[in-house]
């Protein structure tokens, strides 16, 4: 069966946001997942590699994937406004796929700048089945002080991210409370760039 996949807009806080719901291909649904992307301001969009692997991943293993572009990317309008307004985007989004599936449960998920998003955005909701953390860039000073909550948090990092080093995540995720885990995909950069592949299945086995 080929991809079901569903162009539209959404709703946003600062006008329409461009949008992809995809389905599985084979068997009901047995959760949605919102993906959201990387930094807007270094080339991030819906259709980074990726993002693009994270939401195939999450869709072989039964999800709606809804990803959307944060505002002043393609065709979404605003600007982008430092993480603040791209946060209530991605809420505006969750509530849009929430909305049309009001009865599976629901994951949050995203990709580097996405992943502080998604793990802001997952604490907001203790009824979130999981938050999906995909390079969990530590650079940023407050990283420390995101993912407390008592969300299922769960970890997919490079063995070599140049923006969230092992020994700075591992310190970091050492200090969260509740159920959590982390997976390892050996890579030799940030973008999984030599390991999409294994990155993808690993997606899978979340």
């Amino acid at each position: 069966m080929a991809r079901r996949i569903e162009s539209l807009f959404i709703p946003g806080p600062a006008g329409k946001l461009e949008a992809l719901l995809e389905k599985p291909e084979h068997g009901d649904p047995r959760e949605t997942a919102l993906v959201c992307h990387l930094h807007p301001n270094h080339g991030g969009t819906m259709r980074n590699k990726v993002v693009h692997r994270l939401a195939r991943g999450l869709r072989r293993s039964g999800s709606i994937v809804l990803r959307f572009n944060f505002r002043g990317v393609h065709l979404s309008e605003g600007a982008y406004d430092h993480g603040k307004g791209e946060l209530d985007d991605a809420r505006a989004a969750l509530e849009f796929l929430r909305g049309r599936y009001p009865e599976l449960p629901f994951s949050i998920a995203g990709f580097s700048f996405g992943s502080r998003i998604a793990l802001k955005l997952g604490c907001e909701f203790p009824d979130a089945a999981r938050i999906i953390v995909v390079g969990f860039p530590t650079v940023y000073q407050d990283a420390q002080f995101l993912g407390r909550c008592s969300t299922p948090r769960y970890f997919l990092q490079s063995t070599n991210d140049e923006f969230g080093p092992r020994k700075e995540l591992e310190r970091y995720y050492d200090q969260l409370q509740g159920r959590k885990r982390i997976m390892w995909v050996e890579s030799k950069d940030h973008f999984f760039s030599d390991a999409l592949d294994p990155f993808e299945t690993a997606v899978t086995r979340l």
